[in-house]
C-alpha cells in the first residue's frame, strides 16, 4: 500500500506507508498509530489545542533514528495552523530567534501530524496567544533502582503539599518509567510557576532525603525520585496526555486515579498500550478534564464533545463481533460496530482495496 487520499472536515490528506511496522516488537503499524489518533482525538485534543507543539518523530519505527521537529516543515498544507514564537530558551543555538510552530487545534491536523510518524507529542504548559502558564507539572523520574512505585509513594507525600496550596493535582504515567502530576493554575507568568514548583520540589528533597532529590545532578539520583519542577519553564515541553511513546510497544502517557497510584506495587499496574488507553477513555472519559474548565471556550477544539470526524473515513461495517473500543466520549458504544485500522484488517494488495474501507 503506497499512498491513500482521505477527507477530514474538508481537508483532503494522503495517508501513506500504512503497513509499515513502527514498533517492530509488538507489530504495531503506522496504520495502527493513525487509528489511535483519530480514536482518542476528542479527549487528547483539548489538552494540546493552541499550545506550539514539537514532534519527536520516528520516519522509520522506534528502533531506528528519531528527531525533534519544533519548526514546522515547509511541505506543510497551507490549512495547517501555524504560530511564530521567539526562542527565550539558553540552549538555543540562535538566542532570539523566531521558530515557526505547529499549532495542532483539530483532528485534521492531528492525523496530519501522525502521518509524518510523529508519535510523540510534546506540548508546553502555556496556550497562544499569550505565554501564561494554565498548568504546573511536576514530572517524577525515578532513577535506577527506583521504579514508577516508588515515584507513586513520592506522588502521595507531594500531593497534600499542593493540595496545601490550593492546587489540585492530578497525575499521569508518562509512557515510560515515571509519573507526572499536574494542577490547573492561573495568573502566573512561567518564572513564577517554575519558581513556585522548584520551591516544593526542595521542600520535598528536604523532608524526603533518601528518596528524593530536585537537583538533575546524575550522581544525586541514584535510588531516588527526581522531581523535575523545570518543566514548567515556558521554553521547555513534556510529553502531552494521550500522546503515544516511543517505546519497545505502543505505551501512552495516561492519565490515572489517585487511587490506582496508591494500589501501586510493581511497574505493571501501571502500564498502558494504546488499546488499554482507548479501554479506559471508553469506561471513565478523560480523567484529566477537572485541568481544562479554566479555559475558554474558544480556546477548545470542536471535538471537544461527541467523536464524530475521522471514524467516517477510516472503518468498515463488522458483523458478528466487536473490533476494538468504540465511541471515545460515550459511555455505551453504539451500533453499529465499527471497524478501525487494525493491523489484521489492513489490505496487502495496494492502495486501491484500502480505499474500498474508507467512507466519504
Amino acid at each position: 500500500m503506497d499512498k491513500v487520499p482521505v477527507q477530514i472536515d474538508g481537508h483532503t490528506l494522503t495517508l501513506s506507508n500504512l503497513t509499515k511496522v513502527l514498533y517492530p516488537a509488538d507489530g504495531f503499524t503506522k496504520a495502527e498509530v493513525l487509528d489511535y489518533y483519530q480514536r482518542i482525538s476528542a479527549v487528547l485534543l483539548p489538552h494540546i489545542a493552541g499550545r506550539p507543539m514539537t514532534l519527536k518523530r520516528y520516519p522509520e519505527g522506534v528502533d531506528a533514528e528519531s528527531f525533534f521537529a519544533k519548526h514546522a516543515p515547509a511541505h506543510r498544507p497551507d490549512w495547517i495552523r501555524t504560530e511564530d514564537v521567539e526562542s527565550r530558551s539558553s540552549r538555543s543555538r540562535e538566542p532570539g530567534a523566531t521558530v515557526s510552530y505547529l499549532v495542532i487545534d483539530d483532528l485534521a491536523a492531528l492525523i496530519w501530524a501522525a502521518n509524518l510518524a510523529g508519535l510523540e507529542l510534546h506540548v508546553p504548559m502555556w496556550r497562544f496567544p499569550g505565554r501564561e502558564p494554565d498548568l504546573l507539572v511536576f514530572d517524577l523520574d525515578p532513577g535506577l533502582p527506583a521504579t514508577v512505585v516508588d515515584c507513586c509513594r513520592v506522588a502521595e507525600e507531594l500531593r497534600p503539599l499542593l493540595e496545601d496550596e490550593g492546587l489540585r493535582p492530578l497525575p499521569k504515567t508518562s509512557g515510560g518509567k515515571g509519573l507526572q502530576l499536574y494542577a490547573a493554575i492561573s495568573g502566573l507568568t512561567a518564572e513564577q510557576a517554575s519558581a513556585r514548583a522548584k520551591a516544593l520540589a526542595e521542600r520535598m528533597e528536604e523532608e524526603h532525603p533518601g528518596r528524593v532529590v530536585s537537583r538533575m545532578t546524575r550522581s544525586l539520583r541514584e535510588g531516588k525520585v527526581l522531581i523535575d519542577w523545570s518543566q514548567n519553564n515556558g521554553s521547555k515541553t513534556t510529553i502531552a496526555p494521550y500522546s503515544l511513546r516511543a517505546r519497545t510497544r505502543p505505551t501512552v502517557s495516561t492519565p490515572v486515579t489517585w487511587d490506582e497510584v496508591a494500589a501501586c506495587q510493581k511497574t505493571d499496574d501501571l502500564f498502558f498500550t494504546a488499546p488499554d488507553v482507548l479501554a479506559r477513555v471508553d469506561a471513565h472519559g478523560d480523567l484529566f478534564a477537572p485541568l481544562l474548565p479554566l479555559l475558554a471556550p474558544e480556546a477548545l477544539p470542536s471535538c471537544r464533545g461527541e467523536h464524530h470526524h475521522v471514524r467516517h473515513h477510516l472503518q468498515q461495517p463488522v458483523s458478528g463481533r466487536r473490533a476494538g473500543v468504540r465511541g471515545i466520549c460515550r459511555r455505551r458504544p453504539r451500533e453499529p460496530a465499527e471497524l478501525r485500522l487494525h493491523r489484521q484488517h489492513v489490505p496487502q494488495s495496494g492502495a486501491s482495496e484500502y480505499r474500498a474501507l474508507l467512507r466519504q
